[in-house]
């Protein structure tokens, strides 16, 4: 005996929800222009790199070492912001606004399948850190002409860029903490703790 196929069951209906619940479910969608105007923003980071890879190639025959590694990590800098960008765009609007459905798609990032607002606060908290110690660098490396008039910098300037670069460290380690009490405090609420 032929066993016909099974015809692939119907989704199930979509829970009825209220005018005033759909009005603020809705309200997400009001994200998308927020989410579109960062996209025009990493426009302009292009826009950035690109002109100060062109100051850096054609400057490259008459630039110290020390003034193209000051470039390139402005480079770098650029490229850590929109990282940054990247992940704020893709993982909010899917976490915030609506999936994306990429499951599959060989150029899904690999985090975006676990995103969600924990996770995307500690990347931000960390990306935010990487920005901040590439400034810091550059910082450091220009610290050697201090007290002259060639430096970008105080040595209160050099201080309160420490402080606030700790500040980033302490903040994303409180946040990585509380996010990891939470998760705790869920498993134990779930009966797996």
């Amino acid at each position: 005996m032929i066993s016909e196929p099974k015809a692939p069951s119907a989704a199930p209906p979509l829970p009825q929800i209220g005018p005033f619940a759909q009005l603020i479910f809705g309200s997400r969608w009001l994200q998308v222009p927020l989410y579109v105007g960062l996209i025009i923003a990493q426009g302009v980071y292009v826009l950035l790199f690109l002109k100060e890879l062109w100051h850096l190639v054609v400057h490259s025959f008459d630039a110290s070492e020390q003034q193209i590694m000051l470039v390139v990590l402005g480079l770098i800098d650029v490229v850590m912001i929109s990282n940054l960008l990247v992940m704020v765009i893709v993982g909010g609007y899917e976490t915030f606004v609506s999936r994306l459905n990429l499951s599959g798609h060989p150029d899904e990032p690999e985090w975006l399948s676990h995103v969600n607002a924990s996770v995307l606060k500690i990347k931000l908290a960390m990306a935010i850190i990487g920005i901040s110690s590439i400034s810091l660098l550059r910082t450091f490396i220009e610290a050697g002409n201090l007290g002259t008039t060639r430096s970008n910098f105080t040595e209160t300037g050099v201080m309160w860029q420490v402080l606030i670069h700790l500040t980033f460290i302490i903040s994303a380690i409180g946040i990585a903490w509380v996010d990891r009490l939470s998760e705790s405090g869920h498993r134990k609420q779930a009966g797996h703790g």
